[in-house]
């Protein structure tokens, strides 16, 4: 299998002044031509670390990948930390980025400096591959270690310029490896805390083929997804094998499995309301407007989506969702026979098929011994009746919002699907 390391070069990063995107999107890339990446590291900017770091990736690993450190300040420091780290004492000029370099430049209206004719200056013992895009070449370097061959690129820090050259050094990767297939498939699971998850398949992880390996990724929004990977088969026996563990895991979970590899859980109701042709509307309390988020952050809303009203207090559910006083006095806002009077209201006074509500406690205040911090209660109305759910969870005020909104969203697909509603 041949195998990659990930080097992020830059003190921002270190110091949490910018947040490292380029080693996600390159590991995307190398997982799909079948390269695994072992590690993900970040250095200083210091020619020292900038060189161990990279002997080490280069023993390690078959490619390693850089980027940052190939601007034209001082700062940037990466070039001439691999001109040591290859032993190139000479540095040439190439023209072909050179004249990238200038048709940018004069494209913002900016004079050609030393400075600029600099960036196009490479160490001898470097293949370039043009950034069409920036200022800062990308080097290809070539070793040979313990008789195997291993090559190093460097790229640009900047994303957009990353993404750009990616292209060109997965064809230069093909060139040079025969590589094996890598093939991940990801089964996106909601309403089982990781823990409850774990132990509902048990069974099913110690059956798995011994060639899979199975990862667990829990997320507040996304709720816990399974991403089962087989690295070095053939790619028809490979996806014959996931199949196969896919479908016993189906008999298990049933409708905890939303969906598959990117799909999160707005889709997958998006999916059921558009097919239905039905409409939505949105009751929230503690939620505060993050159900019609996450709603509206996919494009397509507008097709099933009406609208919301967020009655954070007490008045407005009663003026608006039209929630009778003698239940929240008798009850409270947070409960059952709130929450399912706010569903109800909103349904009806924005005429939709179905209608979702929340109300609870978020934090980090507020709480009491039969309602603590982190208590929801959620509502989910249709034309065949309404339905309603408690959960705790406890985290941060934030993460509890988060966690609260796609509950209530996957409340109302299970609700559907289940022909309650």
């Amino acid at each position: 299998m041949t195998t990659a390391t990930i080097c992020t070069i830059g003190d921002e990063i270190l110091i949490g002044q910018i947040i490292d995107t380029n080693s996600s999107m390159i590991s995307l890339e190398l997982g799909k031509i079948g390269v695994k990446v072992e590690s993900m590291i970040s250095c200083s900017d210091s020619e020292n670390d900038i060189i161990d770091t990279l002997n080490l990736s280069l023993k390690r690993s078959d490619i390693v990948v850089v980027t940052g450190g190939l601007g034209p300040t001082k700062d940037d420091i990466t070039k001439q930390a691999l001109a040591k780290l290859t032993g190139c004492k000479t540095f040439v000029r190439n023209n072909k980025q050179l004249d990238i370099i200038k048709r940018l430049l004069i494209a913002r209206g900016i004079k050609m400096t030393d400075i600029n004719k600099n960036q196009a200056l490479v160490p001898k013992t470097a293949k370039v591959i043009l950034n069409q895009v920036g200022t800062a070449p990308i080097m290809e370097f070539s070793f040979f270690k313990n008789g195997k061959k291993k090559l190093l690129f460097s790229m640009p820090g900047v994303p957009f310029e990353t993404e750009n050259a990616l292209e060109d050094v997965i064809k230069s990767i093909k060139g040079h490896f025969q590589l094996q297939n890598i093939l991940h498939k990801t089964i996106c699971t909601f309403g089982l805390p990781e823990s409850t998850l774990a132990k509902l398949i048990e069974q099913w992880e110690n059956s798995l083929d011994k060639r899979i390996h199975l990862a667990y990724l829990p997320n507040p929004v996304l709720g816990v997804r399974l991403r089962l990977s087989i690295y070095g088969i053939d790619n028809k026996e490979g996806k014959a094998i996931l199949s196969k563990s896919i479908r016993s895991l189906k008999k298990i979970l049933g409708n905890h499995i939303y969906g598959y590899d990117s799909t999160d859980p707005i889709e997958a109701v998006s999916k059921i309301l558009i097919d239905k042709r039905a409409t939505l509307s949105v009751a929230e309390s503690c939620t505060g407007g993050f159900v019609s988020h996450l709603l509206t952050k996919k494009a397509g809303a507008s097709k099933y989506f009406w609208g919301s009203i967020i009655s954070y207090d007490n008045s407005v559910k009663i003026n608006m969702l039209g929630v009778k006083e003698k239940t929240i006095s008798n009850y409270g806002a947070v409960s059952k026979e709130c929450v399912e009077e706010m569903a109800k209201g909103a349904r009806k006074h924005l005429n939709t098929t179905y209608s979702i509500a929340t109300s609870g406690i978020a934090g980090p205040s507020g709480g009491s011994r039969s309602k603590p911090v982190g208590t929801l209660w959620i509502a989910v109305s249709g034309p065949k009746g309404t339905q309603s759910t408690t959960l705790r969870s406890t985290s941060t005020r934030n993460i509890n919002i988060q966690r609260f909104a796609a509950a209530a969203i996957d409340y109302l697909r299970i609700q559907i699907l289940e022909n309650k509603i």
